[in-house]
């Protein structure tokens, strides 16, 4: 896990792609709301301690031997062949895509059928199908992938060129 700060730059440096590649996932964290920020504000004026979890109610749902469980029936979630190849048709077509420099790499598609799988799991179904593939694409592979720098200037997004890449790759039946 790692986090990046868009505006403090100073001293650091990118990571290189085959680095970012090892990420599972990239998620994009937005400003709270006026609201939430205010109940923030709140309950560290009234004592809250961020660093003392018990106090605030946070418990562990899953230990070692929960998580290893976890990962070995996560394994056993089959993917048929033709859901495999709709995530390898996904893959090419960012390759194919003018507007990017660098397209999903084969590591990239093997962290979505991992990410796939695990979704699917997570959401007590016996198989993976083109759904959770589509449900965690996004923050699968929004960091394997780089834009053309005059598409970016455009105001061309990454999660932009996924929704085209998705709405344009043939789901299968």
């Amino acid at each position: 896990m790692a986090t990046q700060n868009p505006v403090e730059y100073e001293g650091t440096y990118p990571l290189p792609e085959a680095q970012l590649d090892r990420f599972l996932f990239k998620l994009v964290l937005p400003y709270p709301s006026a609201e939430q920020e205010e109940a923030v504000l709140a309950r560290h004026e009234a004592g809250m301690d961020p660093h003392d979890l018990a106090t605030l109610g946070v418990t562990a749902v899953a230990g070692r031997d929960d998580l290893a469980a976890a990962r070995k029936e996560i394994v056993a979630v089959p993917v048929e062949p033709p859901v495999q190849a709709y995530i390898v048709a996904i893959a090419r077509a960012t390759r194919e895509s003018p507007s990017l420099a660098l397209g999903v790499s084969p590591r990239g598609a093997t962290m979505l059928l991992h990410a796939a799988k695990s979704w699917a799991w997570l959401a007590g179904k016996q198989f993976v199908t083109p759904d959770e593939v589509k449900a965690v694409a996004k923050p699968t592979l929004r960091h394997r992938i780089e834009l053309r720098p005059e598409v970016e200037l455009e105001g061309v997004t990454a999660d932009g060129v996924l929704d085209g890449v998705l709405a344009s790759v043939p789901v299968p039946r």
